[in-house]
């Protein structure tokens, strides 16, 4: 270490990746930490074994942050379009404009996601074979060093069939018979994937639990890309998908929903109504409202993808930045 201009006689910092495929790692670092002046900036593919490996052997001595795939804010600065992000109010007043500068990048980022190779990729064979490469890693690197998967193949069928249903309500017992696994198994496999951050999972917003769905929960993929590249998803989940990942860095999450089938796609904050709708019209946001009013929401939105028709409450979705 001396030879590389590092004395720990003095503060020094490291900075070590791929974590996840040193074992004991975090005693190591732990024994370090207390005894030199050395702080250490960590990181890894595997976020299911930076939070669980890293809970109690360094407790009080670190501070973990989550990086998530770019949001579409992001991926303009990326390739460096100006654009800003914008209070609810002002992304509601539609600039068509505006909307013909950025929704070619938009359509991409339903398409494509947010990985960074990926959305610097130029060709779109690049991409898609990116994203190939990254789900393959991620099923037969990363989540084999964190559990024993003894068939692979079986977690990316599972993968597939969960691709389809993005934006509905997880179904354990139709998955289980698709499958053909046992229900502990694919429940602890969708434990995994959620926990490694491949896909997250909302739950339903229930004030009246005699009147509400209070158990099932919504699917939906952590990167657009991923969840394109796995599956035959629609194109209205795909954008649905979208909005959940423009969403998701902007507050707590919910969706709600009558045993009518009534409902609203994304309740932020307990405080925030948003319906998707690909093509929006004018009932869309008269019917959003009407539902909000069971849960006092005062601000709700329509989202659209196609802004063919504009009006009060229309946000177009490369808006949400």
């Amino acid at each position: 270490m001396v030879q590389q201009g590092l004395h720990f006689d003095e503060p020094v910092l490291l900075v070590l990746d791929e974590i996840q495929l040193v074992p004991n790692l975090p005693s190591v670092l732990k024994y370090l930490y207390d005894t030199y002046t050395i702080k250490f900036i960590v990181t890894g593919s595997s976020a299911y074994y930076m939070k669980n490996q890293f809970t109690e052997s360094l407790a009080g001595r670190k501070k973990v942050f989550d990086i998530y795939p770019l949001s579409f804010g992001e991926l303009l600065g990326f390739k460096n379009i100006p654009a800003v992000s914008l209070p609810w109010e002002e992304a509601s007043q539609f600039i068509r404009s505006e909307y013909e500068r950025l929704k070619s990048y938009y359509e991409e980022y339903i398409e494509f996601g947010g990985f960074p190779e990926v959305v610097l990729a130029d060709a779109v064979t690049d991409k898609q074979d990116l994203l190939q490469d990254i789900l393959s890693s991620y099923i037969n690197f990363d989540i084999r060093v964190l559990a024993d998967i003894r068939n692979p193949a079986n977690l990316y069928k599972l993968i597939k069939l969960l691709a389809v249903r993005t934006g509905t309500k997880l179904d354990i017992s139709k998955l289980t018979s698709l499958v053909g696994l046992s229900r502990q198994t694919v429940e602890n496999y969708l434990t995994l994937l959620e926990q490694s951050y491949l896909i997250r999972t909302l739950p339903v917003l229930a004030n009246s639990p005699d009147r509400e769905i209070v158990k099932a929960r919504k699917l939906y993929f952590l990167d657009n890309g991923i969840a394109s590249i796995v599956g035959n998803a629609g194109s209205g989940a795909k954008f649905e998908n979208a909005i959940f990942n423009q969403l998701v860095h902007r507050g707590e999450l919910a969706y709600y929903q009558l045993k009518t089938g009534r409902e609203i796609d994304f309740v932020v904050d307990q405080k925030l109504g948003i319906e998707i709708k690909e093509t929006a019209a004018e009932g869309d946001i008269r019917g959003l409202r009407s539902l909000a009013a069971n849960l006092n929401l005062n601000q709700n939105y329509v989202v659209g993808r196609h802004p063919l028709r504009i009006f009060e409450g229309y946000v177009w979705g490369g808006m949400i930045r």
